[in-house]
């Protein structure tokens, strides 16, 4: 998507721009190299959208969008931390690199940093961002807590999850567009809807980000491809192979759970989420939420050509390869 490039471009250059201190170098060395992974940058993207769909320039949002953008950051790095992640985008994690402690600092640093990005803003719009800013900050640490309190129960539901992905990922997408929507001077209705479809874009991509945890070509994905298998992490595919698996079926995800050969237990799992018919009823969720959200995108009043660059992105979001 070639437009879409373009807006890539331009925040990258933004990024590399943001100015951290040279020391303390444990500091912020760190945030340099994270920042500077890269990543298709759908956040700011967003706030950027929302903000020219009602008529207002990218460069009059671009300090908010950044600022989604350095939070999100900040998260990426403590997760990481909390799920001893080895990797992302294909290069060590903060804390791999450097170490625990330096990752909690350094996320820190770029949490604050998203606030100084944000009062950057116009004055008359400094309230509804930052009430909105600070009620999806919260909303977040939600999320990961319920992820983390997962780990320890057999009872989650499908839609506990379905809340769990809601409010650890997809509420960050819905900020996004909405501060644009915000900065573009839309009404409550319009930013209504507008966070309405990025909320559910965002869920569609988390189930589409379980099932490419497990069955994405490595070269392409990015992390370590069964990481979630390998950790026994609740994920949309494990609870539904659970709820439709046999008596026989269900003892064989159970044993496969303590599997020390990592392969093995990665290839059995996989092939059994296929013949159980977790991944398809998975896929089937991920394309009933697309369609929500591009309901609520459709319902915007405001003309339908207006609205193309973003529904080209939601086509472009649901359409990573496996």
């Amino acid at each position: 998507m070639q437009e879409l490039a373009r807006y890539i471009s331009y925040i990258e250059k933004e990024i590399e721009a943001i100015d951290f201190p040279k020391s303390p170098s444990n500091l912020y060395d760190p945030l340099r190299y994270f920042l500077n992974l890269g990543g298709k940058r759908m956040r700011p993207i967003l706030t950027l959208l929302g903000a020219e769909l009602f008529g207002e320039t990218k460069e009059n949002a671009l300090s908010a969008a950044l600022s989604v953008e350095v939070f999100h950051n900040f998260t990426l790095i403590h997760d990481d931390i909390m799920d001893e992640a080895p990797l992302r985008r294909n290069k060590e994690t903060v804390h791999t690199k450097w170490n625990q402690n330096i990752a909690i600092l350094s996320g820190d640093v770029l949490f604050v940093k998203g606030y100084q990005l944000l009062v950057k803003q116009n004055p008359e719009h400094l309230q509804p961002l930052i009430e909105l800013f600070n009620k999806t900050a919260i909303e977040v640490c939600e999320g990961q807590q319920m992820d983390m309190d997962f780990e320890s129960r057999q009872d989650v539901t499908i839609d506990e999850y379905i809340e769990m992905i809601r409010l650890k990922t997809s509420v960050l997408l819905g900020c996004a567009l909405e501060m644009g929507a915000v900065i573009g001077n839309a009404n409550d209705s319009n930013r209504k809807l507008l966070y309405n479809f990025g909320q559910n874009i965002g869920i569609a991509f988390q189930i589409q980000d379980d099932i490419l945890d497990l069955y994405a070509d490595p070269e392409k994905f990015g992390k370590q491809v069964g990481g979630d298998v390998i950790s026994n992490k609740k994920t949309l595919l494990n609870l539904q192979a659970f709820q439709l698996a046999s008596k026989d079926q269900k003892q064989i995800l159970e044993k496969l759970s303590t599997e020390k050969n990592l392969k093995l237990k990665i290839d059995q799992t996989k092939e059994l989420y296929e013949v159980i018919g977790a991944r398809a009823f998975c896929e089937k969720e991920m394309e009933k939420y697309h369609s929500i959200a591009m309901k609520s995108l459709a319902e915007i009043q405001i003309e339908d050509n207006a609205k193309q660059t973003l529904k080209g992105l939601a086509e472009f979001l649901m359409k990573r390869e496996l």
